[in-house]
């Protein structure tokens, strides 16, 4: 369009010039434009990139809006609850609920031996998994591929089908209600899940390259130095992924707590499963008013306390968590 068609529009002069002059621009930086929009060969466009925030922000919200809706419904106050127009601001933030729920819970004992359980298995587990990793992936015995086998079938197989011959051997040993009876199986390689991990290490040694092994031979390396000093370093990133998922798996896992640990040792899983009774023994219906009566949000704070330890640890180990995922390649997991 020329300067004279424009003056015959109606438009004036100078509104005209700088019409035809952001013409001119962008007929000469068309294809820079098309690039920052649509992308390139090296680069992704902005259409591309904010399809992919909301993409990812609509994902992160499905995660976190049961987290989120657990946290803000834990701090209403019994009148909140009742009001229909508070839904996700509550007028005040009420932490009654959490005293409540740390005194049903008896929170610091529970913690105690939730850490027990989870913590001592798993680091036996981590520990033992990678030297069954490490003989799979470096020696040769008859049977290996048999035994490598078998391992992975423990994983397969639900523990419901084996836990009665577990826990009548655990029964005649002495070890049920004893802390025992979780660590005793990952002291020989079975412990919860303990086939994926050694498939974990097993992939990573089988990766690491052997020259490095025989040149520390060569130096007069015994085998168990070759481990420590050259496949452990370089496994770091299977060991993290190893005991944080043996962790959770661990606190998580109430089905054979119960069967082996049965009242024994009482962990936060344990204890939340019987919430509701053990708030009304502490609380008894007739002797309490109506406000301090169970709610849902004494049970979501309850709940939020349970999983706390958890989220704390993942966000102390965020960084070497993501970092030891994309280098093990087990993002299914």
């Amino acid at each position: 369009m020329s300067l004279q068609s424009l003056n015959k529009s109606g438009l004036p002069t100078s509104l005209a010039r700088l019409l035809r002059l952001v013409a001119a621009w962008v007929k000469q930086h068309r294809d820079r434009i098309r690039g920052l929009v649509l992308g390139t060969r090296d680069t992704y466009g902005l259409v591309f990139t904010a399809l992919v925030y909301v993409l990812l922000i609509a994902i992160g919200f499905v995660y976190l809006y049961p987290l989120l809706f657990m946290l803000i419904t834990s701090l209403k106050s019994p009148s909140d609850l009742l009001n229909p127009m508070v839904q996700w601001v509550p007028s005040e933030l009420y932490f009654g609920n959490y005293v409540k729920a740390f005194n049903v819970l008896d929170y610091l004992n529970t913690l105690l031996s939730s850490t027990l359980v989870s913590v001592v298995p798993s680091a036996i587990q981590t520990i033992i998994c990678s030297i069954v990793g490490y003989g799979l992936a470096r020696y040769q015995f008859p049977g290996k591929h048999v035994l490598f086998g078998l391992i992975l079938a423990t994983f397969i197989i639900p523990p419901q089908n084996t836990v009665i011959p577990q826990m009548l051997t655990y029964r005649d040993l002495g070890l049920l209600g004893s802390i025992w009876s979780l660590i005793l199986p990952a002291l020989v390689g079975q412990g919860f899940r303990s086939a994926i991990f050694i498939l974990i290490f097993y992939q990573t040694f089988l990766s690491l390259p052997k020259a490095l092994e025989e040149a520390a031979r060569l130096d007069g390396a015994s085998d168990l130095k070759v481990y420590l000093s050259i496949a452990v370093p370089a496994a770091v990133p299977s060991f993290i992924i190893a005991i944080i998922f043996s962790i959770v798996w661990y606190w998580n896992e109430t089905y054979l707590t119960v069967i082996f640990l049965g009242g024994g040792i009482q962990t936060l899983p344990m204890q939340l499963s019987k919430f509701a009774q053990a708030y009304e023994n502490l609380y008894p219906p007739g002797m309490v008013n109506i406000f301090d009566r169970l709610n849902e949000a004494v049970k979501l704070s309850g709940t939020f306390l349970n999983i706390l330890p958890l989220l704390l640890m993942y966000f102390l180990l965020q960084k070497w968590f993501v970092e030891s995922v994309e280098r093990t390649g087990i993002t299914g997991e």
